[in-house]
C-alpha cells in the first residue's frame, strides 16, 4: 500500500529474498554505518571483496577469487563511477548480505547499476520496490528506466499506471523527460484517462521542453510522437484552432491536419489509420463520434 502523500520518502525497506535450496536463513549484519568483514567464498555468492575508498561520487570494488585456490583475475578493479555515495552503499550491501535498504530516491540509480554490472537478484528486488511505491511523480523516470534496461514487466506496470491517472501524469516533469519513443509507446494506449484536447497540449509542452534541452526545432523532436496524437477525435472547432495555434511551432504535421479536415467532410476516417479514430478511455464524446465508430473498429 502507498503511504500518504504527507509522508515523507525518508522511510526504507529491507529486501531479503529467501534462502538457498539447503541454506540456513542468515542474520544480516549491521549495514550502515559499519561494513561487516568479507565472508567467506562460500557464504558469499558473489565470491570475496577488497574494498577500497568509497569516496565522492564514485567507489572501487575489487572482486577475488569465486573458489579457494583460484588465482585472482588479472583485470583491474570493478570501478563503480559517477555512483551516489548511498546507491555505491546498497550495491556493497546486497553483495555481502543477499539484501538490500531501498527508498523512492535511489531505487532506480540502483536499478541502472544492478543491470550495468549483471546483479540479477538486485535487478529483481529493484523492479518490486519499484512496483510497490510507484508515484505520479516518478512513473515517467521508472517507465523510461523500464524501457532502457528490457524490463518487460515493469513497462507494463508502469503503463498501467498512467493510464489510471493520465491527466495528473502529463503535468510532472518525468513527463517532459520521456523519451521520443516512450512517449509515443505511451500514446498509442486506447486507455488514457485524458481527453485527446488536453492531449495534444500536454505533447506540445513536452516538444517545447525537449527541443530546448536537444537544441533541435520542434517539429523534428515530435515528429514521432505527433503520430500517435487523435485529431479526427477533435471537434471542427477545436480542430480550427489547434491549426491556428500549428503555425506558430509547427508541432503537427500540415498532412495530418488535412486528413483530420477530411474525415469531417467525409464523415469517416478516410485516409487515416483506425487507431486515430478510435477514442480512448478519457476521450469526451463529440457529435460526429458516431461517423468515427466503423472505421475505428
Amino acid at each position: 500500500m502507498l503511504p500518504p502523500a504527507s509522508f515523507p520518502w525518508r522511510w526504507a525497506v529491507l529486501w531479503r529474498p529467501p534462502p538457498r535450496a539447503g541454506q540456513p536463513p542468515s542474520v544480516p549484519p549491521s549495514f550502515p554505518p559499519s561494513l561487516p568483514q568479507p565472508p567467506s567464498s562460500s557464504a558469499c555468492p558473489h565470491g570475496p571483496l577488497l574494498l577500497g575508498a568509497a569516496a565522492g561520487r564514485g567507489g572501487r570494488l575489487h572482486r577475488g577469487p569465486a573458489h579457494p585456490g583460484q588465482q585472482p583475475p588479472v583485470q583491474g578493479p570493478f570501478v563503480l563511477g559517477n555512483v551516489q555515495p548511498d546507491v555505491f552503499l546498497a550495491v556493497i550491501e546486497f553483495l555481502y548480505t543477499n539484501s538490500v535498504s531501498l527508498n523512492s530516491h535511489i531505487a532506480l540509480e540502483v536499478l541502472t547499476s544492478s543491470v550495468e554490472y549483471g546483479l540479477q537478484d538486485l535487478c529483481k528486488l529493484c523492479v518490486e520496490f519499484i512496483k510497490d511505491t510507484l508515484s505520479v511523480e516518478q512513473v515517467c523516470e521508472a517507465l523510461q528506466a523500464a524501457v532502457t534496461y528490457g524490463q518487460v514487466d515493469l513497462q507494463q506496470h508502469c503503463l498501467a499506471f498512467i493510464e489510471s491517472c493520465t491527466a495528473a501524469v502529463v503535468r510532472t516533469r518525468g513527463f517532459h523527460e520521456l523519451s521520443d519513443t516512450v512517449l509515443a509507446r505511451v500514446l498509442r494506449s486506447d486507455r488514457l484517462a485524458v481527453d485527446e484536447l488536453d492531449l495534444v497540449q500536454a505533447v506540445r509542452e513536452w516538444a517545447h521542453v525537449s527541443s530546448a534541452v536537444l537544441g533541435r526545432p520542434v517539429p523534428e523532436v515530435a515528429a514521432l510522437p505527433v503520430r500517435e496524437l487523435r485529431l479526427p477525435l477533435l471537434a471542427p472547432s477545436e480542430l480550427a484552432t489547434l491549426e491556428s495555434h500549428n503555425q506558430r511551432d509547427l508541432l503537427i504535421p500540415v498532412e495530418s491536419i488535412a486528413a483530420a479536415w477530411r474525415s469531417h467532410a467525409l464523415r469517416r476516417g478516410s485516409g487515416v489509420p483506425p487507431q486515430l479514430c478510435r477514442p480512448r478511455r478519457g476521450t469526451r464524446p463529440r457529435d460526429h463520434h458516431r461517423h468515427l465508430d466503423s472505421h475505428a473498429k
